[in-house]
């Protein structure tokens, strides 16, 4: 365990529950379409300096969606993914200077109310998930994901509403989120942000975290379209949920 306090500035026993907790939580994504990111932040928020929650947490969702990529490449939606990039692209450069927040509690309230809107709801006007909705959806998540680290439910919820069905969706979200985190490289690389210190840490749980998805693939082949759909509304409304409570908690303290 000695030579795992010398990964990151944090105790050794501490690296070594991240990096067994990635593999959990790419195994969660892998399997269930979604929240595996959310659970991973929410752990690595108990014991990390706030400084470097979202940077580190962005790039090993990086390596742990990257290889979710590769591994489902030919289920991937790509004419959704090319709108998605250009609106991931503005989101990241309006975060790289953007100084304005919402009120303590007020994201996480926006983040839930859509992602409840759009799993329970009527569903999303065509309009909305054409060109222009995607790009929107682009830009909006990466400017969210750059501040709060949370914009993985939205992300998957959008992408549902598509229809395309459950490896579409797995793949689809994943090169979506792939691209998403790679802009944090550039937002907080900008901010100054020194990831030399937490490389060694992140290159662990990246590799984890591809076995973590490996194994989450194998599990969501057997799973049938009716399952994954349900346990993917009940993963996101949890994930909602929560964020209801976090928001609301910020707002009257």
């Amino acid at each position: 365990m000695d030579w795992l306090g010398g990964l990151a500035p944090i105790p050794a026993s501490v690296s070594a529950l991240l990096i067994a907790l990635s593999t959990l939580t790419s195994m969660i994504s892998a399997s269930m379409g979604v929240g595996g990111g959310t659970l991973l932040i929410m752990t690595m928020a108990q014991v990390m300096p706030a400084a470097a929650l979202i940077p580190v947490h962005g790039m090993v969702q990086l390596g742990s969606n990257g290889g979710r990529l590769v591994m489902t490449l030919r289920h991937v939606e790509w004419r959704a993914l090319a709108t998605f990039v250009p609106g991931a692209v503005v989101g990241a450069l309006v975060a790289s200077w953007l100084l304005i927040r919402l009120p303590a509690g007020g994201l996480e309230l926006t983040i839930a109310a859509f992602v409840l809107f759009t799993t329970w709801g009527p569903g999303l006007p065509k309009r909305a998930l054409g060109r222009l909705g995607t790009f929107l959806a682009g830009a909006v998540t990466t400017l969210l994901s750059s501040l709060v680290g949370a914009s993985g439910p939205m992300v998957a919820a959008f992408i549902k509403q598509r229809g395309q069905g459950r490896e579409a969706t797995v793949a689809t979200f994943a090169a979506c989120m792939t691209l998403q985190h790679l802009t944090k490289a550039f937002v907080f690389g900008v901010a100054g942000f020194v990831f030399h210190d937490w490389l060694g840490l992140i290159a662990l749980m990246v590799v984890s975290g591809v076995v973590g998805t490996w194994l989450g693939l194998r599990l969501l082949t057997r799973l049938s379209e009716h399952r994954f759909d349900a346990g993917f509304r009940i993963v996101l409304t949890v994930l909602a949920l929560r964020l209801v409570w976090l928001g609301v908690d910020r707002l009257l303290v």
